[in-house]
């Protein structure tokens, strides 16, 4: 295990040298990005003087090894909007974007586990129709008109939870469920199907034969070798979920790091945009890496 998890982390860096070529390449798509530090109204030299300030007119290999070694010392460069460094920006918000992603997935796992073994065990039933009947709707709804109508049932209406903001864990509520729920509908189908496949599986015939109780044989023996693929699934969902936290977090006012990215984008601030997309890109590799591990669990005949 130990010179896996060493091949991997050694791997991750090839992905990481890519990542800032890409990170680099797409902030200057757009042509000089003097422009997107300068009034409309801007004169020439204060154009010129932003341009020398920020070394945009150096060639473009020498602007990329200066952001490179900026990378390497966790240096994105200072935030147009703070006029602070941009990484500590961006760290100081990732616990709350972890505590909203990692609540999303409680409310997920929570939902789509019972739901889809007894979707599985009750095969073509009224509560599997029904089951998958909401996974296929839930799954079409967009998470910012989900988040709407949540405001509106249980703040407006019922005046259960608050609106936005954070505070204690009701305000922890909703938006967890608004992002959590289109991972849940995902799951539920997932695991469903795995289920019925591994019910169907000569070593669940046997166990049934020999007497051993529904639940029991679900539990001990079909589970584990059913959730492997859906964890590899879960592992590819875990990015569609961050990019989630994005809307999310915005139509609720939570302070995460994804509500600061979309404001840096709307102020143009780039270093900010560039720290954020390097921190999520790192925090999925990470996860994914977690990921490949928990096979081991499992499986006890995977081994590394």
């Amino acid at each position: 295990m130990g010179h896996y998890l060493l091949r991997r982390l050694l791997q991750m860096i090839p992905v990481l040298i890519g990542l800032t070529i890409i990170i680099f390449g797409v902030t200057r798509l757009r042509g000089d990005p003097t422009y997107q530090f300068v009034q409309a109204d801007a004169s020439q030299e204060e154009i010129d003087a932003v341009r020398r300030a920020y070394g945009f007119d150096r060639p473009l290999l020498e602007q990329y090894l200066v952001f490179a070694a900026g990378v390497l010392r966790g240096d994105f460069g200072e935030s147009f909007r703070f006029r602070q460094p941009a990484m500590p920006l961006v760290l100081e918000r990732v616990p709350a974007t972890l505590t909203l992603t990692l609540s999303a997935l409680l409310v997920a796992w929570l939902i789509a586990l019972p739901t889809g073994l007894i979707s599985a065990l009750r095969q073509n039933s009224a509560i599997d129709l029904t089951a998958t009947g909401i996974s296929v709707i839930g799954r079409a709804m967009p998470n910012y008109w989900m988040g709407i109508m949540f405001i509106l049932l249980f703040s407006v209406q019922l005046g259960w939870l608050p609106v936005s903001g954070t505070g204690d864990w009701r305000n922890l509520v909703i938006p967890s469920l608004t992002l959590g729920l289109g991972l849940a509908t995902t799951l539920t189908r997932l695991i469903r199907s795995s289920m019925l496949e591994v019910i169907r599986q000569e070593y669940i015939t046997t166990a049934r034969a020999k007497g051993l109780g529904e639940w029991a044989l679900v539990f001990r023996h079909a589970l584990r070798n059913c959730l492997i693929s859906v964890v590899t699934v879960f592992g590819l969902q875990i990015g569609w979920l961050l990019g989630g936290a994005v809307i999310v977090e915005q139509v609720f006012a939570w302070p995460g790091m994804g509500r600061l990215m979309l404001q840096a984008v709307y102020t143009r601030d780039l270093a900010v945009i560039q720290a954020g997309v390097f921190v999520s890109a790192l925090l999925i590799m990470v996860i994914n890496l977690i990921v490949d591990v928990s096979y081991t669990l499992l499986d006890p005949r995977i081994r590394y």
